[in-house]
């Protein structure tokens, strides 16, 4: 499994961004797939995950209400889409998969690399 995580970026407080994580071979379908963060000088920190056929979704309190994690079987991408963007967000965000669904990062076996969100206030 070999995932790409794109469509970070800077943004001003308030501002949107969609994040996309695809799998570079094969399909992500029987996958769960989360998303995590790292900011400067900070653990990784879990933000969302969906299960495999998407009808189970998890959100850390801090992003509750503001992103939205989905997947696009036959586009075979998971989107992060960040609402209401904080500077608090600003972070290099990764995604990672695994057959469980979980909020644990050391449970996911891949993962991709990461992309910069950077909010201004």
């Amino acid at each position: 499994v070999q995932l790409q995580a794109s469509g970070g970026g800077s943004v001003q407080t308030g501002g949107s961004l969609r994040l996309s994580c695809r799998q570079s071979r094969g399909t992500l379908s029987p996958y769960a797939v989360a998303w995590f963060r790292q900011g400067a000088a900070q653990d990784q920190e879990f933000v969302a995950a969906i299960n495999w056929n998407g009808d189970t979704t998890y959100y850390a309190d801090s992003v509750k209400g503001r992103f939205t994690i989905s997947r696009d079987t036959a586009k075979n991408i998971i989107y992060l889409q960040m609402n209401a963007l904080k500077p608090e967000d600003t972070a290099v965000y990764y995604c990672a998969a695994d057959s469980r669904l979980t909020t644990v990062v050391a449970e996911y076996d891949y993962w991709g690399q990461g992309t910069q969100v950077t909010v201004s206030s």
